[in-house]
C-alpha cells in the first residue's frame, strides 16, 4: 500500500507543479514584460522547471516542462506559438538538464543557460519557418534579455528551491 500512495503523492505533486506552471504562463500573458521588445519575455513558468529539476527526477521535470508549454499553447496561442515555446522550451530543458546535473553552475547559472538556450531554439525554428538567417541578427537582444530573465528566475528558483526541499526533508 506504501508504493501506492507514493506514487499517488508523487503524481499529485507533478499535477500541481503543471498547475502551477499553467497558472504563472497565463499571468505572463496577461501582464506582458516586453520592455518594448517583440519576443522577450520574463519566463515565469521556467521558475517551476528550475524547482523541479532540483527537487524531483529528470522525467517528472521533463514532462512538467511539456504538459505546460503544450497547454499553454493551446490555450493562449495556436500551433505556431507552440512550435517555438516546444522548440525553445526542449532545448532550454536539455541544457538546464545537463548542467544542473553535473553541477557546473548553480541555480542561476543553470537558469541564465536555459534562458539563452531557449531563446536560440526558438531562432533556429523562425530560421526554419521564414527561410532566412538573417534572424540571428536579433540573437545580441535575445542574449541580453534571457540572461536578465534568466538571473532573476534563477535567484527565486535557488530560493525556492531550498525551501521545497527543506519542506520534503520534514516530510521524510
Amino acid at each position: 500500500m506504501g508504493s501506492r500512495n507514493s506514487k499517488a503523492r508523487r503524481v499529485a505533486l507533478y499535477g500541481m507543479l503543471t498547475a502551477l506552471a499553467f497558472i504563472l504562463s497565463y499571468v505572463e500573458s496577461l501582464v506582458p514584460v516586453t520592455l518594448g521588445i517583440p519576443g522577450v519575455k520574463l519566463g515565469l513558468a521556467n521558475l517551476v522547471v528550475v524547482i523541479a529539476l532540483y527537487t524531483l527526477d529528470l522525467k517528472g521535470a521533463f514532462v512538467i516542462s511539456v504538459v505546460r508549454i503544450v497547454l499553454s499553447g493551446l490555450t493562449f496561442g495556436g500551433l505556431l506559438s507552440m512550435l517555438y515555446s516546444l522548440a525553445g522550451g526542449l532545448f532550454s530543458f536539455a541544457v538546464m538538464a545537463i548542467l544542473s546535473r553535473k553541477k557546473v553552475f548553480g541555480t542561476v547559472g543553470v537558469s541564465v543557460c536555459g534562458g539563452v538556450a531557449h531563446n536560440i531554439g526558438q531562432l533556429l525554428v523562425a530560421m526554419a519557418v521564414l527561410e532566412t538567417e538573417s534572424v540571428w541578427y536579433y540573437f545580441p537582444v535575445l542574449l541580453i534579455s534571457g540572461s536578465v530573465a534568466g538571473v532573476l528566475i534563477g535567484l527565486l528558483g535557488g530560493w525556492m528551491t531550498g525551501r521545497v526541499q527543506d519542506y520534503l526533508a520534514k516530510r521524510r
